[in-house]
């Protein structure tokens, strides 16, 4: 006999675990299906921008994610950028997601995923309506126009089960049995380049970089790369590293010296200790859709590419936070099918551009500027260059701002498109996530922001308030506002009604009242 749940979740990964939080805090029932009963202990997906942090402050766990940090409260997250390897005299330590760091709630963090896997961990445990098969391996599933079915058997036992739910999300990866089973391909850019992740100890290596400020990740630009990165960065601050760089494509564990590797990248010979050396594939891939039906894909099932900017584990868990919500309002049934469309309509875009446009193109940028560029060749054109290229450093992060502005349950701009180009500001726009204010209590607009739908009125006149509040109450939609006056900053956002979805992005706002307000409402939830 099969049990039956509302959501069923494949893969038990930060982005599974996330999505099985938003939907527990959120009354819905589903389970984890994770072949895993143990984190892999390789660090990795360990840069976690602000955005992902005012997400797990949402979840209640932001106390427990600072908690989990390895590197010390004190130890700057930045990283420094050289020319050749790590001992040389040009390098610069560029601004990073500090110079966004005013338009969220939360600082960004950087953690390994295995300490943010241990913390997802725990508050799922404290969460009745999900369940966790850890040691279970999926093997088939199958959907009609009612339901999901998934088959799984025990990984090291004789155990099978079958579950039944109303929706299936493929959070299992790169290589997803969820995706090949409904048919998504994906399409991408693939560089035919083979990386190692070396993972190694080595107290010398720590201090032979205190010529540089204390930083957490060093990178080494080898011109004869074609701007492929030799990356280092720290696991702990006494000896932990891990590091990244290309290799030929034959390169085994048995045939290839990578502490050669590691120490032409540094510029200098020290003693070291592997403790894990393995290999990936540079690639750059999107699926074509992230939903068939009843079954959706999130995480690296839906997008992969290199931990280039640290694009991977943020994208994945702003997955889960866009489409948690929205299977919540389905499955309780305050919500339009348009709704669920929307997921992979506001995401998909999204991805698509990450990795053409901050990924891919990085990496072929900076071959070029090598390429180009040489202190051999010409020192003075290539200082000059240099020093344009350090101006420039934060162009990317000030530019990288994911919006929605397309969405067709946004009611956003004639012509707007969904996009991982964006401004930031704190100016209120439709499709973009509310920038964080001091409200007039003292308190920040983000502690006292729901989980459901906001209406954010400043000033706002009574009688226009009501009509939100109305169509709210007459569609069944989880409806709370905040009433605060239009002065002391908030004249920022430019508008006196802000309605603010569950995800925190702004589903419309104006200075003046909409022309029909019910209108609005029913769009925002698919109707």
């Amino acid at each position: 006999m099969s049990k039956r749940l509302q959501v069923l979740i494949v893969g038990g990964g930060p982005v599974g675990m996330g999505l099985a939080i938003e939907l527990g805090l959120r009354g819905i029932s589903s389970a984890i299906v994770e072949r895993r009963t143990e984190p892999h202990r390789i660090p990795k997906g360990q840069n976690l921008m602000q955005r992902t942090l005012d997400h797990f402050d949402s979840w209640g766990i932001i106390k427990e994610i600072r908690g989990a940090r390895v590197m010390p409260p004190e130890s700057p997250i930045g990283g420094i950028i050289t020319y050749g390897d790590l001992m040389s005299e040009y390098w610069y330590s560029p601004p990073q997601r500090e110079v966004v760091k005013d338009f969220f709630f939360q600082a960004n963090e950087r953690i390994p995923q295995y300490c943010l896997e241990e913390v997802l961990q725990n508050k799922l445990n404290d969460l009745p309506n999900v369940e966790t098969y850890f040691g279970w391996q999926a093997e088939t599933l199958a959907q009609d126009d009612t339901s999901v079915t998934l088959n799984l058997t025990e990984v090291d036992g004789p155990g099978q089960q079958t579950l039944e739910a109303d929706y299936l999300v493929g959070c299992d990866g790169a290589h997803s049995m969820v995706r090949d089973t409904i048919g998504i391909e994906r399409k991408g850019s693939d560089f035919d380049q083979k990386m190692v992740l070396a993972v190694f100890r080595s107290k010398e290596l720590h201090k032979g970089l205190k010529r540089f400020p204390e930083r957490s990740t060093y990178r080494a630009m080898d011109p004869e790369l074609n701007g492929y990165w030799q990356f280092f960065g720290r696991i702990d601050v006494g000896e932990g590293w891990f590091f990244h760089a290309p290799v030929p494509m034959d390169t085994t564990t048995g045939n290839y010296d990578f502490k050669a590797l590691i120490q032409k990248a540094a510029g200098f010979e020290f003693a070291c200790e592997f403790d894990h050396v393995g290999f990936w594939d540079l690639r750059v891939a999107a699926a074509e859709t992230y939903q068939v039906n009843r079954v959706f894909i999130a995480g690296d099932a839906a997008h992969s590419h290199p931990p280039y900017g640290g694009f991977g584990v943020n994208n994945g868990l702003e997955d889960a936070r866009n489409l948690g919500w929205k299977l919540a309002a389905r499955v309780q049934g305050w919500s339009g099918e348009a709704l669920l469309n929307s997921y992979s309509q506001e995401r998909h875009p999204i991805f698509k551009e990450t990795g053409e446009d901050f990924i891919a193109a990085r990496i072929k940028r900076e071959g070029k500027f090598f390429q180009t560029y040489s202190p051999k060749k010409d020192l003075d054109t290539f200082l000059e260059a240099w020093e344009k290229k350090q101006a420039g450093a934060a162009g990317d992060v000030l530019s990288y701002e994911p919006n929605y502005e397309g969405s067709a349950v946004i009611e956003g701009p004639t012509g707007g498109v969904c996009s991982a180009h964006g401004k930031h500001t704190f100016m209120a726009q439709a499709g973009h996530h509310l920038a964080p204010l001091e409200l007039s209590s003292g308190k920040n607009i983000y502690e006292e922001i729901s989980n459901d739908f906001t209406l954010l009125t400043l000033d706002g006149e009574d009688a226009v308030t009501s009509t939100f509040e109305d169509a709210a109450k007459t569609q069944n939609i989880p409806f709370n506002i905040i009433r605060d006056s239009y002065a002391d900053g908030r004249t920022a956002y430019e508008a006196r009604y802000i309605l603010i979805r569950p995800d925190h992005y702004i589903v419309w706002c104006g200075e003046e009242p909409p022309t029909d307000t019910a209108a609005i409402i029913a769009k925002a939830v698919g109707r």
